[in-house]
Order: structure tokens, then sequence, then C-alpha cells
């Protein structure tokens, strides 16, 4: 809120799709050195990340995409997860997909409102579109978590083949990240006050996700495919 109040606007989270996929690549990228030349339709922070290590990032809108796959205009390209990456066909001209979208661990969508045109509204006008707001974002995880599942089939059954971001990977991907949230929080108090924040928050969390959600997902995960659930 205080990031938002600087451009006069209330901001309240209406939307996530949980955890996205990591991209589809015309050939595969095994090692921080394979990312050198990357051009990989990615933007934000993500692509300041991925131009770190070389790549060359770029700003493509959706309906562009799929020709710049297919033309080779571009190598890889990023957009959600399997119920909407198949939609636009990415997998009959990237043959790999890639997983996770580490950058996108549970994206949050925002509504945004005129600052005083909110503070202009009922307090219990306000209630209600922040309650409605609160449920639609659960609906739409929830719609993910359904149908995401029968995508992701429909995708392997086609072609798709899904590759994990080798560790040596997401290990460089992580320290290049970092370096740039201490390069902006050396630049940028506001930033460096939300990264601190965001930080301890995280931490936190890890602790008590380590003996709670995680242990559990992994034993439930392993049950599953062994035991031919999946």
């Amino acid at each position: 809120k205080e990031l938002y109040n600087a451009y006069n606007i209330h901001a309240t989270i209406l939307g996530n799709t949980g955890a996205q996929m990591g991209g589809w690549m015309r050939k595969r990228i095994e090692t921080p050195e394979d990312v050198s030349g990357l051009k990989i339709r990615v933007g934000g922070l993500t692509g300041r990340v991925f131009a770190a290590l070389g790549a060359a990032p770029q700003q493509i809108p959706a309906s562009d995409i799929y020709p710049a796959l297919e033309k080779g205009v571009i190598d890889a390209a990023e957009w959600v997860g399997p119920y909407d990456d198949l939609k636009l066909g990415f997998h009959k001209v990237a043959r790999y997909y890639y997983y996770p979208g580490w950058w996108e661990g549970g994206p949050c969508l925002h509504l945004f409102v005129n600052k005083k045109a909110w503070e202009s509204l009922p307090k219990h006008y306000q209630a209600i579109l922040t309650a409605a707001c609160q449920t639609a974002t659960l609906k739409m995880t929830a719609k993910y978590d359904r149908l995401n599942p029968e995508a992701l089939r429909r995708l392997a059954s086609q072609g798709a083949q899904l590759t994990k971001y080798s560790d040596k990977l997401l290990d460089a991907f992580y320290k290049a990240a970092t370096d740039l949230y201490k390069d902006l929080s050396d630049k940028n108090p506001l930033f460096k006050k939300l990264y601190a924040l965001h930080e301890r928050y995280r931490k936190d969390t890890a602790l008590w996700l380590r003996y709670t959600d995680a242990h559990f997902d992994n034993y439930m995960l392993f049950k599953e495919i062994n035991g031919g659930g999946v």
C-alpha cells in the first residue's frame, strides 16, 4: 500500500494462478552458459535476471508469441501454465516445456482504484468490494488447480517434453536475482524497505512450511506417483 500510495492508487489483490510453468524452449538449456544469447519473451525483473546470464529478453504481446517462436525470431517464451498455454499452441513450435516457473511461484493480480475515488466510497461498499476480490482470488486459484492437470496431460500427449530446470541453472538464476535485488536496494530506499520485509516473511514462512505443507506435499506426491495415482 505504501508503494501504491505514491501513485494515488488503492490496490487490492484480485486473482492468483498459483505456481506457473517455466516457459517453452525451442532447444534445451542445461547450464548457465546455455542461457547466453537466448532470445526469450519475458519481462519485468525476470527479464533482468535472464539478461544477467547473457540472455536477450524480448517484449512481445500474446498474439505475436506463436509466430515469433515458429519463425525463430525468439528461442523461448514464458506465458502462464498448461491451461492457458494449450490454447495458444506453443507446444507445436517449441518442444521443451520447462518447470518450475521460479519467477512466478504464486503471482498475484490486483485491482487498482484511484485512491480518492476509493476513499469516497461508503465503508460498506469498500467492504463488499474487498470481500468480492478475496472470493474471486480463491476461485481463480481453485480453477487453475482443477484445469491445469488435464491440460498438462494433453500437452504431453501432443509432444510437449516436460523438462526440469537443472539445479545449476536454478542456482544461477537465484544468485542473479538476489544480486539484482541487492543492487535495487542500494539505489531505491523504498525497494530496500519492502524487500527486507519480504525476506523476513519468506524466512519465517520457510521455517513453518518445512514442517507442514512441504513435508506433507512431498510425501503425498511420492505416494501418488509411485502408487499410480498420476
